[in-house]
């Protein structure tokens, strides 16, 4: 028998033992191998993990202190045009509203036509989105893709500024996982489309060996948790 023949043989054996998309076996149980966690308060570690990554994390008692450090935020910067994405914390139409009150352009993400969608994305000087989770252990961004969260807002303004909850902050990059296959669709554990990690702000060593931010995405990643 020929390798191909093998090969073919293994797979319509697989057929017939019901090895379909979605039936496949569960992973075998990890134990506690690679697993760090964090021990003691999950937004403190977050914030103090995103300060060594270079990011700037932002603590809020509640959705209006949130609201009011991203104002101070975009009028630090002189944020003309400002991408507003929806998050837990406050709703994107009440922080446009806001925005536009300070004399801001505010442009609503999941209002923008697919078609016509470019320019504002090129064009806007801060980007404001949600997250799916954060991460305690590396002070990380956990961004899910989906129609209303393109992740060009978090990767193409010079500043993203993120909005997160507490009860979003996962201990370790394990977690994530774990959670996300607990997120079913009939029964089958759903992936996004693009899952991106974001730990601190664009970084690239290729020039010449130094350092550089900026270069291929935000060059500053503000976080604030609220709660």
């Amino acid at each position: 028998m020929t390798s191909r023949e093998s090969f073919l043989q293994r797979v319509r054996q697989a057929v017939v033992e019901g090895n379909r998309a979605g039936m496949v076996p569960p992973h075998p149980t990890r134990g506690s191998m690679g697993y760090q966690g964090v021990p003691g308060d999950l937004v403190e570690a977050f914030c103090a993990n995103l300060a060594v990554a270079g990011g700037k994390p932002h603590r809020a008692a509640d959705a209006e202190a949130a609201m009011r450090v991203v104002l101070d935020l975009v009028q630090s910067f002189a944020a003309r045009k400002v991408l507003v994405g929806t998050n837990q914390v406050v709703p994107d139409t009440v922080l446009a509203e806001h925005l536009r009150a300070k004399g801001c352009e505010a442009i609503l993400v999941n209002a923008l036509d697919c078609g016509a969608a470019k320019d504002p994305f090129f064009a806007a000087d801060l980007g404001i989105s949600g997250v799916t989770y954060l991460l305690a252990e590396t002070g990380s961004l956990a961004l899910a893709t989906r129609p209303d969260e393109p992740r060009s807002v978090s990767l193409l303004p010079p500043i993203h500024v993120a909005l997160a909850h507490r009860s979003q902050i996962l201990p370790d990059l394990f977690d994530l996982f774990d959670r996300l296959g607990l997120e079913k669709s009939d029964g089958v554990p759903t992936m996004p489309s693009c899952l991106t990690i974001v730990t601190g702000p664009s970084k690239t060593g290729d020039i010449e060996l130094r350092l550089v931010t900026g270069v291929h995405g935000p060059g500053e990643v503000h976080v604030v948790v609220c709660g």
